[in-house]
């Protein structure tokens, strides 16, 4: 299944027991029974002690220095990575210290592309704002899932894939929008070689039955 099918499943906000899915082809794992143990298929990527697959988590909106745009899935990593030496260009040159790990804020999805921002928190709005494809904001905020990666980036297409089945069995329904946390700068660190927070925005009242 390809990469933008599976966050298409996850960004077109619902499971199939609450909308026709986003992608028709995309095939939604049926309900167990309630004598039925939940499956739910684990990532495949390596993981380490402490790492997280569907933990709670309340984001906290940040001022964001982000770069909008759009891609596709087959140049992805190459699109982010360039995304964020453009702002780590203009933080070096404005003296500006990053406020936390930057991240890629994905606001609309397809088979094919995506619709995203590549920002980094700073802990206030520069007395002189960015230009050009440089702009000023805040991330989102709200009830979220963690998921950990470790691996390559394009290794993120096996936990997409179990992050969805783990929607799905939870029956839990998500917001259009999710964020790839880079907890190794994708700007500077091997494309093999990163660790990346998933966080799944959900709609409100909703939280992982554990």
């Amino acid at each position: 299944m390809s990469f933008g099918v599976l966050r298409t499943a996850i960004a077109g906000a619902t499971l199939a027991i609450f909308t026709v899915p986003a992608t028709p082809s995309f095939a939604q794992t049926p309900p167990a029974s309630p004598n039925t143990p939940t499956q739910i298929s684990p990532p495949t990527t390596p993981s380490q002690a402490g790492d997280v697959f569907g933990q709670d988590a309340t984001l906290t909106g940040k001022t964001i220095i982000y770069v909008k745009g759009t891609g596709t899935w087959d140049k992805a990593f190459e699109i982010i990575k360039s995304s964020f030496k453009k702002i780590n260009g203009y933080l070096d040159k404005a003296g500006i210290k990053p406020d936390g790990m930057p991240m890629t804020i994905f606001t609309a999805t397809d088979d094919t592309g995506f619709d995203y921002e590549a920002a980094v928190p700073i802990a206030a709005p520069p007395n002189d704002p960015p230009h050009g494809d440089l702009a000023i904001g805040r991330s989102p905020d709200g009830p979220a899932l963690k998921f950990v990666h470790r691996g390559s980036y394009d290794d993120l297409d096996n936990t997409y894939e179990a992050i969805t089945n783990y929607l799905d069995d939870k029956r839990l329904e998500a917001k259009d929008m999710f964020i790839e946390e880079y907890v190794t700068d994708p700007a500077t660190t091997d494309a093999k070689k990163l660790v990346v927070n998933v966080y799944v925005l959900i709609k409100s009242g909703q939280s992982s039955p554990g």
